[in-house]
């Protein structure tokens, strides 16, 4: 089933069920009316959910109505964690190789994770706002999972079994932030070609320099993932880098 968070003048939004083809959309409020409340009681309402998602896709649903992306929020606009891992490896050993360094053996087996702000997601068609371009701008396109309760050293058939939701996501990096939080020894909070960040290492290592700025005002960063059949699996992100007011 395919699930949005659409605004409503909340912080949590209203919870909406979509159709498979990202057409039409149902709001969910006789079973819950946010996506928190059915990761808490999961195995109750996620069914209910079902159902009227295959209502929708049958053309049924009594009160469907056009789906409207930018009407969306975060699916969670406040989570309890987000936790972010560096599990493309490639995109490890580019980076480690345009700065000459090599990629730690733990790298291969043990994913490198930081724990990062998880207050305030924005939705996808949500302006990026910046207060400086000088930050380094960039964009990361990323998978990303919602989990139920996960016990502390799962295996990873738990940790597989915890997965609730699968998404697309948009990482927001500041790439000329994260040097110096890095040397503080802290996890960079905000700090691929799924990112500006890999294309200019690419560069780097072919003609000895980057080419590629990060983004300034102005740009627009679309990610969209697609099935074998053409169409979208997630919806798109489509996002505008702004300055702060």
């Amino acid at each position: 089933m395919k699930l949005a968070t659409y605004k409503d003048g909340s912080r949590d939004g209203q919870l909406v069920v979509v159709s498979r083809d990202l057409t039409t959309a149902h709001y969910a409020s006789g079973i819950a009316h946010r996506l928190q409340q059915v990761l808490d009681d999961w195995n109750f309402l996620s069914p209910q959910l079902q159902d009227l998602y295959e209502t929708l896709n049958h053309g049924k649903a009594r009160h469907a109505f056009p789906f409207e992306p930018q009407r969306c929020m975060a699916p969670l606009p406040r989570a309890y964690q987000w936790a972010d891992g560096s599990a493309y490896i490639n995109h490890v050993e580019l980076v480690r190789a345009a700065s000459a360094t090599q990629v730690p053996d733990s790298y291969y087996t043990e994913p490198l994770m930081y724990q990062g702000g998880s207050d305030d997601f924005i939705g996808p068609t949500d302006p990026i706002v910046c207060r400086s371009e000088d930050w380094g701008i960039d964009f990361e396109a990323e998978m990303a999972v919602i989990t139920g309760d996960v016990p502390m050293a799962a295996t990873p058939e738990q940790a597989l079994d915890g997965i609730r939701l699968v998404m697309l996501a948009n990482d927001v990096s500041l790439r000329n932030l994260v040097s110096d939080e890095l040397a503080k020894y802290f996890g960079f909070l905000q700090s691929g070609y799924s990112c500006i960040a890999e294309k200019r290492t690419i560069e780097t290592l072919l003609d000895g320099a980057p080419s590629t700025g990060y983004m300034r005002y102005g740009d627009t960063v679309r990610i969209e993932m697609k099935g074998l059949d053409g169409q979208s699996v997630f919806g798109a992100i489509e996002q505008a880098v702004t300055p702060l007011a």
